[in-house]
């Protein structure tokens, strides 16, 4: 353990020596779409998440990070229960309609127009539509545990010792 916090600790140092801007990004840095004019394509859900129903989903990509470490969709889908399994973390907003969630934990919610939702990468919940539903989709990979720790310790260190929301 104390070698992962030395670890930890020598890559927040390097870190905080790097500058915050090295080059600017290649392609676009800013993009604008209405959600209702982007083209939803087809985005099978796998048939052994499916509980009940015939639900079908479609995405449409809006944007991407230029370090493919984020993702931003619009994605629709009809009335039907399944599972889902979240690889990224999600935060959602509903845009249409509402969805029946229930988590890992047993908590249950219905999200409907207007409600943000946060879903952990690496977990289920179970989705149950009764009409249909749209949302924004907000996705970003995971930092794995190691690099984590590190960039909450620059962040620890930048904001000396307060831990308030920092880049």
């Amino acid at each position: 353990m104390a070698w992962k916090l030395m670890f930890a600790s020598a890559v927040a140092m390097a870190a905080r020596s790097v500058p915050y801007a090295v080059a600017k990004p290649a392609g676009k840095s800013f993009v604008a779409h209405a959600s209702d004019l982007l083209p939803l394509k087809s985005t099978p859900i796998n048939p052994d998440w499916i509980v009940s129903g015939n639900p079908q989903a479609r995405t449409a990509e809006h944007s991407r990070g230029h370090d493919e470490a984020s993702l931003t969709a619009i994605w629709d889908c009809t009335a039907g229960e399944f599972r889902w399994y979240f690889g990224w973390d999600e935060t959602v907003m509903i845009l249409e309609g509402e969805v029946h969630i229930t988590a890992e934990d047993g908590t249950e919610r219905t999200l409907c127009a207007g409600d943000v939702a946060f879903f952990a990468g690496g977990t289920w919940a179970s989705w149950r539509v009764d009409n249909y539903v749209r949302k924004v989709a907000f996705l970003r990979k995971p930092f794995p545990k190691p690099l984590a720790i590190a960039y909450r310790l620059r962040n620890m260190l930048r904001n000396n010792g307060n831990q308030g929301i920092a880049a």
